[in-house]
């Protein structure tokens, strides 16, 4: 097999990994406290966690045997490939409109990613790596607020996802840091920056399990999957040196690449909004419907009679006791 029909392999299966995580971790927010962040008791999220770390690693094998223009577009298919999987194994079906957004986005992002130029390998110096980090941090809190400060359940989810995709893609960019600065005679050298990776990655995870709850699998997910690595690109491209292919032209594309991913989220995120306020119509009528058993006051109707209470004796019968 060759290296890069390799690469494209792990890096489908890289997506079948993560899209399988994306639908236990949304099936664990369904059934756990609300405010829950990590349900380190259900042994159900260890699984997510397995099948995420299964993920990356999966990746990470991927980018060693294939150019990252080829391996990120693919790491896009996550959110394809986790509608079908859900239908299939949770039973839950997604509508026109969700696989509609999904394709948009996933679409958007790979010729977006496929836009983007390779450069020298290059890391970020001591003050550059510390202010991202404060600016990351920074980043991600004003959106974690920003989400319990929002009240539609739908829209903090996805404020959350996008707080979690910032964490992935910063987590992303101190990998290749720690990858180019890393050698085998100081393997710890970079022990700081290891640090603020592995922080980084467990507030993504955290973050996006919680983004799942009240908001399906569709938009969450999609909206992770764009953030991601549009934020990881956009740190390539204003501090590693990376550009984009073809001039100006490929500027251009790329422009129009990402307003069509942010079209694919807004129509998800639409989707899902239009989904639960007809579940909450419906409940309401519902709720406004007598339920069987349950008894109706006629004196209270106009135009209507009193219920009488009629008592009914038995007869006695002559000839019986």
């Amino acid at each position: 097999m060759s290296p890069l029909l390799l690469s494209v392999l792990l890096s489908l299966v890289s997506a079948v990994a993560y899209a399988a995580a994306a639908i236990v971790q949304e099936r664990v927010a369904a059934s756990v406290d609300g405010r829950t962040y990590a349900p380190v008791r259900n042994p159900v999220w260890w699984g997510a966690v397995l099948l995420n770390g299964l993920g990356a690693a999966l990746h990470v094998a991927a980018l060693a045997y294939g150019p990252l223009s080829l391996v990120q577009p693919l790491g896009a298919l996550t959110i394809v490939f986790a509608l079908p999987m859900a239908a299939l194994f949770v039973g839950r079906r997604a509508g026109r409109t969700a696989w509609r957004g999904a394709i948009m986005a996933t679409v958007g992002l790979a010729g977006l990613l496929s836009l983007t130029g390779g450069a020298e390998a290059q890391s970020l110096g001591g003050t550059e790596r510390w202010l991202l980090c404060a600016g990351t941090f920074a980043v991600v809190g004003t959106l974690f607020v920003g989400a319990h400060v929002v009240g539609r359940s739908v829209l903090r989810s996805v404020i959350l996802a996008a707080a979690a995709g910032v964490s992935f893609g910063l987590a992303s960019v101190f990998t290749k840091t720690v990858a180019v600065e890393w050698t085998p005679r100081a393997p710890l050298a970079q022990w700081t920056s290891l640090l603020v990776l592995s922080a980084l990655a467990v507030t993504g995870l955290l973050l996006s399990q919680a983004s799942y709850r009240g908001a399906g699998l569709a938009a969450p997910l999609a909206t992770v999957t764009v953030v991601n690595p549009v934020v990881a690109a956009a740190v390539g491209l204003t501090l590693f040196g990376e550009t984009f292919r073809y001039g100006a032209a490929g500027t251009v594309a790329a422009l129009i690449c990402g307003a069509v991913a942010a079209g694919g989220l807004i129509q998800l995120t639409t989707d899902r909004l239009t989904s639960s306020e007809d579940s909450l119509a419906v409940s309401d009528r519902d709720a406004s419907r007598p339920q069987i058993g349950e008894g109706i006051d006629v004196g209270a109707v106009p135009g209507t009679r009193p219920h009488l209470e009629v008592e009914v004796r038995p007869r006695a019968v002559a000839g019986r006791s």
